[in-house]
């Protein structure tokens, strides 16, 4: 049995969300709040509430993005027009792209997904320290999953924000190899420096705080070599989960309007011809979807593609 995570510090509150929405951690503390990660888009309204409920009447002074990915920015729009005065600070890695607001730049159009115009006030730097709550946090760059992502740690607690660099069984899918970089090095490199930071507790960017952080990153190197042996496999499986996370945001949808979405979307029109052009781009739709289905990811009825 996994042990349960020792409490977090009590300036500490999780909002577990699901797949569709990055996890939020705020901390409430004597002089500031802060917010870091704020969910996907169409869950905005629902952000804005937890947070303001869990504030009492206080304002939220800080936001914080681990990266700019959609389901962990998407709610920073709604965030800022609810508390005007909120201080947003990124990784500096897309800091341009923000200012200019470049969606393909910040993989929004690629994806397919959305993401509201936000602003950014400030970098959020490796190597620095940033107050969040009662304490100083360092600030770490975690290349990998995106180039540009960071992770927080609290070495007095030793509390670990990780973003999608570790999650208790795995990691998200790592991007910039899919643009022809040679990234899974910076996993690996990554996973490295979270063994050596050794967490107590971990609160990743997607499913519950956990604590056996030995065991994750056991998972995690075995799921990165399986990777490494294979990058077609690293190819299907996100193509997969961009689909899944469509779904997710959908809900259901014909067919047609899937195989529409797939062959308007850049990362499958790349997707596609760097890794299984050996099949037309109907016969791949057709494939992932199916593949969802056997997996229980979704379900096929009278031609509609529904979430499960």
């Amino acid at each position: 049995m996994n042990a349960s995570p020792p409490p977090l510090p009590p300036e500490i509150s999780v909002f577990e969300r699901g797949w569709l929405s990055a996890n939020n951690v705020l901390f409430i503390g004597r002089e500031a709040t802060a917010l870091v990660d704020s969910g996907y888009c169409s869950n905005a309204e629902q952000t804005v509430d937890l947070v303001a409920s869990a504030l009492k009447g206080r304002p939220l002074d800080l936001l914080l993005n681990t990266h700019l990915h959609s389901d962990h920015c998407g709610g920073n729009a709604a965030l800022q027009a609810r508390w005007p005065q909120l201080v947003t600070q990124i990784p500096p890695g897309q800091w341009a792209h923000v200012q200019q607001w470049d969606p393909m730049a910040l993989s929004y159009t690629p994806t397919g997904q959305s993401c509201p115009r936000f602003r950014a006030d400030a970098r959020l730097m490796p190597g620095s320290l940033v107050r969040l709550g009662e304490r100083d946090w360092q600030v770490h760059a975690a290349p990998g999953h995106d180039s540009h992502a960071v992770l927080m740690f609290e070495p007095a607690s030793r509390v670990l924000i990780s973003g999608d660099a570790l999650w208790e069984n795995g990691f998200g899918v790592v991007f910039p190899e899919l643009d022809g970089e040679h990234a899974f090095a910076d996993v690996a490199a990554t996973l490295d420096l979270i063994e050596r930071l050794s967490p107590r507790t971990v609160i990743p960017g997607h499913g519950s705080v956990f604590a056996d952080v030995p065991e994750a990153l056991t998972r995690a190197r075995r799921r990165l070599a399986s990777f490494e042996a294979d990058p077609l496999r690293h190819a299907h499986h996100a193509a997969k989960v961009l689909l899944k996370y469509k779904l997710l945001e959908w809900q259901q949808a014909p067919v047609p309007q899937v195989q529409a979405w797939l062959a308007a979307t850049p990362y499958y029109t790349q997707l596609h011809q760097r890794f299984f052009a050996d099949r037309s781009a109907s016969q791949w739709a057709q494939e992932l979807m199916r593949d969802l289905v056997t997996s229980g990811a979704a379900r096929l009825t009278d031609d509609i593609l529904y979430n499960a």
